[in-house]
């Protein structure tokens, strides 16, 4: 039955059927023909996977950066990452990079630090003189961070899958998506000088102080969410909840830019966005149910015991094969599917699931900047008015020092651990 799953779903996605829709079709399909399952087990299965307390903080956590991107508090931060990056070689891809990290402390989610960067500095970057394929490669690959540096929509539905702290993923995740940030500056710094960009005029201390304190309000955002969690005053969900009333009360109250009657339309968007993401999550429960019945866990751990006993190559040897994955597939079917079959195998190895958790986040969302399914460039190439192809060699060196800072994390762990342990 295995075959038969993988390999329907291979052509569902072959001619181009969403993702989500074409993992329950195979799902069934695979269940219908080459099984004695009962059908109903996929409603079963449908409900269970997204019947779970935690996973209540998805929508809200969508919710509360859709909130922040209408109450202008992006333009907020751009303007506070240009006082401090502006004036380096690159200008404003290095603000695009630094936004990009402030910003995902705020919405969790790659593809919405993507379209709130993006649409205000993807424009910034052409109108200054940068190129537009330089320009999406860079807003691209600095809002894989988002689901990096916490809160984390990933780390939530991980955690949720693996029953680990999400608190202390939230931590192991902060380090890492710094240096995957230091490592993209460092990119751009060479092409801005190979390619002669321009770069801003140097800010003063008071120009610096004042950008911070009109961002301070954003800012403060995720400092709640993260302190409240980490301190125990509320849980993730909980910590969801709270963003989104902070985000109301901004953007109706101290920005303005809100008005009671935007309420609807943006709670209906961020539903849309939300529902997409639990279909796909439902879907694939299924879909991982279906391996663990077939015990593809058991048969991998046969195999990887066959190769080595050594964790760290084991460790390698699995976000190798998810980064294979990350250039067919969308990340978080890739995390519902895989998070099961390999859970069992780090813990036979003695791995710490909350190490491995975060290495996995990582490697998963670089396969959402990769293409030809990598949604992050798509969605900044339409923002840019530009095609993929052309963005295809200058994005290589952005996943390439990506691709380092991971593989740094595995073979220095406490790059990772270094906050919760």
């Amino acid at each position: 039955m295995l075959i038969a799953l993988f390999v329907i779903f291979l052509i569902l996605l072959f001619i181009n059927i969403p993702v989500g829709i074409a993992i329950g079709l195979s799902s069934v399909t695979a269940l219908y023909f080459f099984s004695d399952v009962p059908l109903n087990t996929v409603i079963t299965r449908m409900y269970s996977g997204v019947d779970s307390f935690t996973l209540l903080s998805i929508p809200f956590f969508i919710l509360a950066g859709e909130l922040m991107n209408e109450s202008g508090i992006t333009d907020k931060i751009v303007s506070f990452a240009k006082s401090l990056v502006g004036h380096i070689k690159g200008g404003l891809a290095h603000v695009t990079v630094v936004t990009s990290m402030l910003f995902s402390g705020i919405s969790g989610s790659a593809t919405a630090d993507a379209s709130a960067v993006g649409s205000v500095l993807i424009p910034a970057m052409k109108k200054d003189g940068i190129d537009s394929e330089f320009a999406v490669a860079v807003t691209a690959s600095s809002s894989a961070i988002g689901p990096i540096i916490p809160p984390s929509i990933l780390m939530i539905i991980y955690g949720s899958v693996a029953n680990v702290s999400i608190a202390k993923l939230f931590l192991g995740g902060i380090l890492p998506g710094i240096l995957i940030g230091l490592s993209l500056m460092i990119v751009v710094y060479y092409y801005a000088n190979k390619r002669n960009y321009k770069a801003e005029k140097r800010a003063n201390l008071k120009i610096i102080i004042n950008s911070f304190l009109n961002s301070s309000l954003a800012l403060f955002m995720p400092i709640i969410i993260l302190g409240g969690i980490f301190s125990g005053i509320f849980t993730s969900t909980e910590a969801s909840i709270v963003a989104v009333v902070y985000a109301i009360i901004i953007g109706l109250f101290v920005t303005k830019k809100i008005e009671f009657s935007d309420l609807g339309r943006i709670f209906v968007k961020s539903a849309v966005t939300s529902s997409t993401a639990m279909l796909i999550i439902a879907t694939s429960s299924i879909f991982a149910w279906i391996l663990a019945w077939e015990s593809l866990g058991e048969i991998g751990l046969n195999y990887l015991s066959s190769l080595t006993s050594n964790p760290q190559t084991i460790i390698i040897l699995i976000l190798l094969f998810v980064l294979f994955l990350g250039f067919f597939i969308d990340g978080i079917p890739v995390l519902i599917i895989l998070a099961p079959v390999v859970i069992p195998i780090i813990n036979s190895f003695g791995i710490d699931p909350i190490y491995f958790g975060v290495l996995l986040v990582i490697s998963i969302v670089l396969g959402s900047v990769t293409p030809p399914v990598g949604v992050l460039i798509f969605i900044c190439c339409s923002i840019a008015n530009t095609s993929v192809s052309k963005t295809f060699w200058i994005l290589w060196p952005f996943c390439f020092a990506m691709t380092f800072v991971l593989f740094l994390c595995v073979f220095f762990p406490s790059l990772v651990t270094i906050f919760y342990k």
